[in-house]
C-alpha cells in the first residue's frame, strides 16, 4: 500500500498515516526513539505539559490490571519552557511530527500554557487535555461541563496552532461536551481519556495507588471509547476525531476508524511493547492490502452506513 493511501486528514492537517502515540504513554521527548522510528509515525503526542513544572502525585503511581492498567501519575511534567528547550529539538531531529498536550487547573492556566507555545517552530498541533481538575468548579473537570470545556478550549486558541480537545468518558452525555469543544474552536476531538477506577490490595485492604483512585486504560476500555467515537460522529456529523482507548492491534484501529475516527492514538500498549505504534502501523498496511482498501480514509465512518 502506498504512503498516499495511508494518509489521513485531521482538521486542517494532513498526516502520512493515522497512527499516533497517546499523550502520557511515551514521555515528553524521544524516550520511544530507541525502539521505533518516530518520523514514521503519524505524530508523537507528548505527555501533558503545564505552564509551570508540576511534581505529580505520590507513589505508587502505576498498577497492572487484568486487562490493562490503572495510573495516577498526576500529570507530572517539567513545564513548557523547559520542554521547549530540552525535548522539542530532539523530537524534531528524529523527524517527528509533534503534537503538544497541555493542561491547567483554571482557564487562566490553560491560556498561559498555550501562550508559551505561540510562535514556537516545529509544533504541528496542540491537544488540550480538559480531563483534569477544574479549581474554578471546586475540583470538577473541565471535560465534565460544556461551559467549562468551551472556556478552556477558547483560552487555548491563543497558541495559534490547530487545537484538539481531549475529552473524558466519565460523563453521561459526551456529545454535548464534544459539541461545546467544536463550537469553541477545536479542530478535532480526541476520544477518549481514561475511566475512573480503583484497585484495593486484599492484603493491606488499602488502595494500591498512592493517590487512592486513578485512570483505567487498556483493552478493557476499548468498547467504551469506540462507543464514544460512534455517538459523537453520529450526532455531530463527520467532525475530525482521534480515537484512543485500548488499541493493541491493527484490527482495533480499524474498529475506531469505522466508528468515525480519522486517526488513532496508541497508549497503554507501549508499556507492554514500546514498538507497539510502529507494529500497528505496519499491520494496518497489511490489513489494507488483505481487504483491498486503497485509501484508509475511505473507511472512516463506514459503520454508520445502512
Amino acid at each position: 500500500m502506498t504512503g498516499q493511501g495511508l494518509s489521513v486528514k485531521v482538521g486542517s492537517i494532513t498526516f502520512p498515516n493515522p497512527v499516533m502515540t497517546a499523550s502520557g504513554t511515551v514521555g515528553h521527548g524521544t524516550e520511544l526513539a530507541a525502539y521505533c522510528d518516530l518520523g514514521e509515525l503519524g505524530a508523537v503526542v507528548v505527555k501533558s505539559l503545564s505552564a509551570q513544572p508540576w511534581a505529580g502525585n505520590p507513589s505508587p503511581r502505576v498498577h497492572g490490571t487484568s486487562s490493562g492498567m490503572i495510573n495516577s501519575v498526576g500529570l507530572q511534567n517539567p513545564g513548557i519552557d523547559s520542554w521547549i528547550k530540552e525535548d522539542l529539538p530532539a523530537l524534531l531531529s528524529h523527524g517527528a511530527r509533534v503534537v503538544v498536550s497541555i493542561w491547567g487547573r483554571s482557564v487562566d492556566e490553560y491560556r498561559e500554557a498555550a501562550s508559551r507555545l505561540a510562535g514556537v517552530e516545529g509544533i504541528t498541533a496542540v491537544e488540550v487535555n480538559v480531563s483534569c481538575p477544574n479549581l474554578e468548579s471546586r475540583g470538577d473537570m473541565f471535560a465534565h461541563d460544556a461551559h467549562s470545556c468551551e472556556a478552556a478550549i477558547n483560552a487555548s486558541l491563543i497558541s495559534g496552532f490547530p487545537t484538539w480537545a481531549k475529552l473524558s468518558p466519565n460523563v453521561t452525555d459526551i456529545v454535548s461536551i464534544a459539541k461545546a469543544a467544536i463550537e469553541a474552536g477545536a479542530e478535532a476531538l480526541t476520544l477518549t481519556n481514561t475511566l475512573f477506577g480503583m484497585v484495593i490490595d486484599p492484603r493491606t485492604l488499602r488502595p494500591v495507588l498512592g493517590n487512592g483512585g486513578g485512570g483505567v486504560s487498556g483493552p478493557s476500555i476499548r468498547p467504551i471509547a469506540v462507543r464514544a467515537v460512534y455517538d459523537v460522529y453520529q450526532s455531530l456529523g463527520p467532525v475530525p476525531i482521534l480515537g484512543v482507548g485500548g488499541i493493541a492491534k491493527a484490527e482495533d484501529a480499524v474498529e475506531f476508524l469505522a466508528a468515525g475516527a480519522s486517526a488513532i492514538q496508541v497508549g497503554s500498549a507501549h508499556f507492554a511493547n514500546p514498538k507497539a505504534s510502529q507494529r500497528i502501523l505496519h499491520d494496518l498496511q497489511k490489513w489494507c492490502r488483505k481487504h483491498g482498501v486503497s485509501s484508509l480514509s475511505s473507511i472512516t465512518g463506514v459503520a454508520h452506513e445502512s
